[in-house]
């Protein structure tokens, strides 16, 4: 029974300084156990989340715990430093002004999946003009050839469905989801991440005269929703997102993708999404899935769409199967009671977080409108869980994994259409993660205690040739039907 915080409130605080001092085991030990709010109990439990949301970094395995860590990342940071510079000194005309291109370190990823290229699959760096002429550069992920899935043994054969990720705003850069499209590419797909105008290694400013010299006019009429009349100028706006999704989708199924002859062209006839043939997907994080979101609906050529939260119901058509992961916390893990803070939907609960507030963003949309959906809620998560960023916190030390596992299944289920219902629904996964000096080791994940213990998790799908709803995988109880 869910109670009002404000009589239990000086109790709690209490609690809370008293369970500072608490040893982790402790912590551990009262995170399996589901206390009534306000109580040192549930005090405990979610002191441990906080903590646990922070695992990335501090946990066992974390960055500070592995000493391969620190090294990959000084000699990754400082060679990836000096290419952007020799880029740009070669490239004066195509300025780029971002956090990128000017914060050494900041596009480098996980520097521990340094040499993948060549020995878990192959990648190559691109770069094309974006509707506006501002040059857009990324980086397309495939399948080695003749290589082995990692999971199953079986050998890849192409052609295979093609993926394009879209990153997240604040200057959100393609090497913070490297994680995922290799992950992709080892699996069977053709994966592109690529950096919106403003961002990571793109330029900063349009060519809207059509001359080598960038142009800006911050007088003309602004076009294709842009906020100002100089097209992609601010970064932090919608339309660098929605438009630099259509935009990435044109070059990545054109001839000038170097891997186009290993993307699956043919006609998807098990579509579950009438007229919709393309096995492609998109994915997008932050304000790059609010931009997803957006495409799906409109774009005849995306099969599936996934959402790294938020999947955003509002003011969009729900038009194929849409997967979203979403995080507990924002960039700010706090107590229960502030929940509130920590996320763009509050909590609107007094008396701590409200179960129902991550379904409401998107995937009771998806469900109404009787499309395919799924929503996973990683434990002690965050907003950060989907990008690699070195020694930045916070971020929980399996959600990226979870995430990740996820998506292939989830990517299998709708554009291989493997059936998998059984792993889609089970409750463990097993995930590769590197540890450096190509050493990449299995993590076995479990989903009773990979779950948010706060909201819901559910899906709404088609399984096994019926229609087959869970609106509380967790049972957590609070989810409405």
């Amino acid at each position: 029974m869910r109670r009002v915080l404000a009589p239990k409130l000086l109790t709690a605080l209490t609690a809370l300084a008293t369970l500072t001092v608490l040893s982790t085991s402790t912590l551990a030990a009262e995170a399996d156990t589901a206390p009534e709010p306000g109580t040192p109990a549930y005090l405990a439990r979610d002191l441990k989340n906080v903590v646990d949301s922070y695992g990335r970094v501090t946990g066992p395995g974390g960055q500070l715990a592995n000493p391969n860590y620190l090294p990959a990342l000084v000699s990754g940071a400082t060679l990836l430093s000096a290419v952007q510079l020799l880029n740009q000194a070669a490239d004066p005309l195509r300025p780029v002004l971002s956090a990128g291109q000017l914060v050494p370190g900041w596009n480098i990823g996980n520097p521990l999946r340094a040499g993948w290229n060549g020995t878990r699959g192959t990648s190559k760096t691109v770069s094309y003009l974006n509707r506006y002429g501002a040059k857009i550069r990324g980086t397309v992920y495939a399948p080695k050839p003749g290589a082995k899935d990692p999971y199953t043994g079986q050998t890849l054969s192409g052609p295979y469905p093609g993926v394009v990720i879209t990153p997240g705003s604040i200057q959100g850069s393609e090497g913070m989801y490297v994680w995922l499209a290799q992950d992709l590419a080892e699996r069977g797909y053709v994966a592109l991440t690529y950096d919106v105008q403003g961002q990571g290694t793109s330029e900063t400013l349009p060519h809207t005269t059509g001359e080598a010299y960038p142009f800006c006019n911050l007088f003309a009429a602004p076009v294709d929703g842009n906020m100002s009349g100089c097209p992609g100028v601010p970064f932090q706006q919608i339309a660098n997102f929605t438009t630099g999704t259509t935009d990435a989708l044109d070059w990545f199924l054109s001839a000038a993708n170097p891997y186009a002859a290993q993307i699956d062209r043919a006609p998807d006839t098990r579509s579950v999404t009438p007229g919709r043939t393309t096995k492609v997907a998109i994915i997008g994080h932050s304000l790059g899935a609010a931009a997803v979101s957006q495409v799906q609906a409109d774009d005849d050529r995306v099969g599936v769409v996934v959402a790294l939260d938020k999947l955003a119901g509002a003011g969009n058509v729900p038009a194929v199967p849409a997967l979203a992961i979403q995080s507990e916390y924002f960039l700010n893990p706090v107590p229960y009671f502030a929940t509130g803070t920590s996320g763009p939907i509050p909590s609107g609960s007094p008396d701590g977080p409200d179960p129902m507030r991550e379904r409401r963003a998107g995937f009771d949309t998806w469900a109404a409108a009787g499309v395919d959906s799924m929503l996973i809620v990683p434990r002690a998560s965050t907003h950060l869980e989907y990008t690699d960023i070195p020694y930045v916190l916070p971020a929980s030390r399996n959600g990226q994994g979870l995430t990740s596992a996820y998506v292939q299944l989830w990517l299998d289920k709708y554009l291989k259409h493997v059936d998998n219902d059984a792993a889609l629904l089970g409750t463990s996964f097993s995930y590769l993660e590197p540890r450096g000096k190509g050493v990449w080791a299995p993590v076995s994940i479990s989903r009773n205690t990979g779950l948010s213990i706060y909201y819901c998790s559910a899906y709404d799908l088609a399984a096994g040739g019926s229609q087959v709803r869970n609106p509380d995988i967790a049972g957590l109880g609070g989810c409405a039907p």
